[in-house]
């Protein structure tokens, strides 16, 4: 190949989250380059992960060795431009699909790389609904879209060879032929990195065969999984009798939750407010035991004490991290209670009058203790610990008392909606996707319920005249509220309500 027939360099774009090793698989890349002697640079621009966008690494890379004329040596940018992507590697799908999104990725040159598995974006995970994105549509676009691509979990091919996904991508990488080198070129990268090789060098070998094998498995979305476990014999027994087959799996689901959550006997007492909806529709009772299990599982400093303490929380930090079995790591988490957060955990009495004196001073909403707790260390572990094990203090706390009257209005709720209409008790049920989290957005979806139960459900109820067209009202307003956290679309949606009302009654 002559200079003549060489008119641009190979550009390679790496999108990384934290801990990833992006950095490391940018040099990884750089290395190998300069062992073959062909020019190189390489440059990075620091994102906020799932916030903003990952950190990006951009490499080019001259496919020619060169003399040492220097008016032969080429002028790099130093950043990536739209529609001159010839490599892009992605950390995670949704990261792939912001490169798509932002030009990087094109049909008529990008080989993507991609692992398929999910870490949720931030915004994903503050929706006041189901904020996820479309997994599936994601992989589409993006295998749509690109030259080439070789997409597969290449996390759980991390995992399984005890290493981060960077090595595993440059496998793939190599596996691709995009580069002008051989596997063993970069092989000899990794062991001159001198650091974890053994590891890195079987998830390279793991990426590369996934590559060459075109895999094209679709990855799970990486969540925070609920505890399994076999229900009591005594609780199976009575789901298998007294529930319709077409809503067990979900029984069993919310069983499996509520005692991982509390105890045995709140996973019955689950069964006890469910049993009398048994007969009144199928339909309604599969989707209010899927409801119903996650408001009696609400968030609280307990059950957040739970989830921070859980082995394999910390096993799942040490393999992203990279970490071997005998190497240290340190996790620090950052708690911000408020006067609510503390008032949750006291009796209700005590609560109401520290919550009244809290906000006659203004300090409701104002005052908050700061704290960072090094969980990986004995006292703070301890600390954590303690509160996860306040399980038995639960139903005596303030918090426990209001959501379970809260629990009891709403099946109450539902059950006289279904008494006038099956279809409108199904939308009182999905009301209940307004209430999640805690803090603040706690508070927002539970004043949203309430505002759409008086404008809509409440007036139904009076007069059952007024029940036509009143299921897509409702799912209008539900859905207003799920896509503002806001509430600036349920406010217009009400209003319009209103206007309508008054046109109605003027006629």
């Amino acid at each position: 190949m002559t200079n003549k027939e060489i008119t641009s360099s190979l550009n390679i774009l790496i999108a990384a989250m934290g801990g990833e090793g992006g950095g490391v698989l940018m040099d990884w890349i750089v290395k190998t380059a300069i062992a073959a002697g062909l020019p190189v640079q390489a440059t990075s621009i620091p994102g906020v992960a799932q916030r903003t966008g990952a950190t990006t690494y951009y490499i080019e890379i001259w496919p020619e060795r060169l003399d040492d004329d220097a008016s032969k040596r080429p002028i790099f940018s130093l950043s990536p431009a739209i529609g001159e992507i010839d490599i892009m590697i992605a950390t995670e799908l949704a990261e792939g699909a912001r490169a798509l999104g932002n030009g990087f990725i094109t049909p008529n040159r990008t080989t993507l790389i991609s692992s398929t598995h999910r870490v949720f974006l931030t915004l994903e995970k503050m929706a006041m609904g189901d904020g996820r994105l479309d997994d599936k549509k994601l992989y589409a676009a993006l295998k749509r879209s690109a030259k080439k691509s070789v997409m597969f979990d290449a996390s759980e091919v991390a995992a399984q060879h005890n290493t981060i996904i960077n090595a595993v991508l440059l496998g793939a990488l190599a596996g691709t032929g995009a580069l002008p080198f051989e596997p063993d070129a970069y092989t000899a990268s990794i062991e001159a990195e001198g650091k974890s090789i053994e590891p890195n060098l079987a998830g390279f070998r793991a990426g590369l065969e996934n590559s060459q094998a075109g895999s094209k498995r679709f990855g799970q979305d990486i969540i925070n999984s609920e505890t399994g476990g076999k229900v009591a014999l005594n609780l199976e027994t009575r789901i298998n009798q007294n529930f319709p087959a077409e809503t067990r799996d979900i029984i069993i689901h919310g069983v499996n939750r509520l005692t991982d959550y509390q105890n045995t006997a709140y996973a019955e007492r689950y069964l006890d407010r469910l049993t009398s909806f048994t007969e009144i529709d199928s339909g309604l009772c599969r989707e209010l035991g899927r409801h119903l299990a996650v408001r009696m599982s609400f968030e609280d400093i307990i059950r957040v004490a739970q989830a921070k303490v859980r082995e394999n929380r910390f096993n799942r930090i040490r393999r992203e991290l990279g970490a071997m079995e005998t190497e240290p790591y340190h996790i620090t988490d950052f708690f911000k209670p408020g006067i609510r957060e503390f008032c949750d955990l006291l009796p209700p009495a005590l609560a109401k009058t520290v919550l009244s004196w809290a906000e006659r001073y203004g300090y409701l909403d104002t005052f908050y203790w700061g704290m960072q707790v090094r969980t990986t260390s004995i006292l703070g572990f301890l600390k954590i610990w303690f509160l996860s094990k306040l399980r038995w203090w639960r139903p005596r706390s303030y918090r426990w008392s209001e959501e379970q009257k809260q629990i009891d209005d709403w099946l109450t709720l539902v059950k006289n909606t279904a008494e006038n209409n099956i279809e409108l008790a199904r939308e009182v049920v999905e009301l209940s996707r307004l209430i999640k989290g805690y803090g603040s957005t706690h508070r927002r979806g539970l004043s949203n319920f309430g505002l759409i139960v008086d404008t809509y459900v409440t007036p139904l109820l009076n007069d059952p005249g007024l029940l036509d067209g009143a299921s897509s009202s409702i799912k209008e307003a539900r859905e207003a509220a799920l896509a503002d956290p806001e509430g600036e679309a349920l406010k217009m949606v009400l209003e319009d309500n209103g206007q309508r009302e008054d046109a109605l009654a003027a006629e």
